[in-house]
This record gives structure tokens, sequence and C-alpha cells, in this order.
């Protein structure tokens, strides 16, 4: 089997570990394949994939997109390390308000697999990082939300105290804004 799906904590969040074939001329892994996903419990059409490049300390989310438009995602980190967060805001989940948190990096090859329905960000551990990922439904501008990254009521260890921030992703609303706002899934 050309891939490991370890359930978290949360266990609708899978660590997805590929089988990498190494040599002196490098290395081979299989990122994508359907049939495997599926019977993972990983199902539905990626229809875009999306790459970011970012330096050291940039901390990016927590980013979501609200009803119709939510998605689910497959995060790689190809260059670099991260920190990578999802954060549970399904309401009527037994882990809502819960995160699991990631290192992903070009030397691990990990995977995360996050579900609609949560909030997901990262923070950038190594000079730079480069990070793709897939996701399963069209970014739309006028659907794209946040949650807070340093939420108290959901207390992330960021392993960096004072990262950098897009001025989006620092006024966020907090997880107990987003239930009053009915903001959650």
């Amino acid at each position: 089997m050309p891939f490991e799906f370890k359930k978290l904590e949360i266990p609708d969040v899978l660590l997805i570990k590929p089988k990498v074939f190494e040599d002196d001329r490098g290395f081979f892994l299989e990122t994508y394949k359907k049939d495997e996903f599926e019977k993972a419990g990983i199902s539905g059409e990626f229809i875009q994939d999306n790459h970011s490049k970012s330096k050291y300390g940039v901390l990016r989310g927590l980013h979501f997109q609200k009803k119709p438009y939510e998605q689910a995602k497959i995060v790689r980190c190809v260059k670099g390390i991260i920190y990578d967060v999802a954060v549970d805001l399904r309401k009527n989940s037994p882990t809502f308000g819960k995160f699991v948190a990631v290192i992903l990096s070009e030397f691990n090859k990990y995977m995360l697999y996050i579900p609609r329905g949560f909030a997901h960000g990262f923070v950038v551990l190594s000079d730079e990082a480069e990070v793709m990922y897939k996701v399963d439904n069209k970014y739309a501008p006028s659907h794209e939300y946040g949650l807070i990254w340093n939420d108290p009521d959901v207390n992330i260890p960021w392993p960096i105290d004072v990262p950098t921030l897009s001025k989006k992703d620092e006024t966020w609303p907090t997880l107990k804004e987003l239930i009053k706002d009915g903001v959650v899934f």
C-alpha cells in the first residue's frame, strides 16, 4: 500500500504517510491516489491545487469558507517545515472547538487531510516553506472567513510567540464570536 492513514485526536482529520522510494538518485512518492484515499474515507472530488511560499515566522490562518463553499483539504509541505493546525468548527461534533497540530515538512513528506467544517492554518518554522494543498470546492472570496490564530478558548500552542500575519489574519473573530454570529458548521 502506498499510504498509511493515521487517525489523530480528532479522528476525521487524518495524517497521511506516503511510501517513499529513495536511492542515491533521490526519491519518488505518490501524493494522491483516489481509490486508496477513498478506502481511507477521503471521498469527494478534489478540483483545485494551491501553492504558497512563506518566510520564517509567517502564520497563515486560521482560514475556512462559509457554506455552501466549505472546503476539504489535503495539505503537504514540499519545501521547509511547518506547524500545521486544524480546528473543528462543527457545532455538533464531540471535538467542537478542539484542534490537532502536526509537523509537515519536506523531510517527513507527510500530508494532512482536513475535512469540511474545519479552520486551517500553519506557521513556518524553517527559513522559508512552500505548501501545496488540494481542495474539493472552489474558492469563493465572498465566503472566505477565519478564526483568530491566538483564541484563548482554543489555546493552540504555536511554536512562535510573535508570528508575521496579514492584516486579515490579525482581525478574525474568536470562537465565541463565530458561535454568536452563527458562523459555525
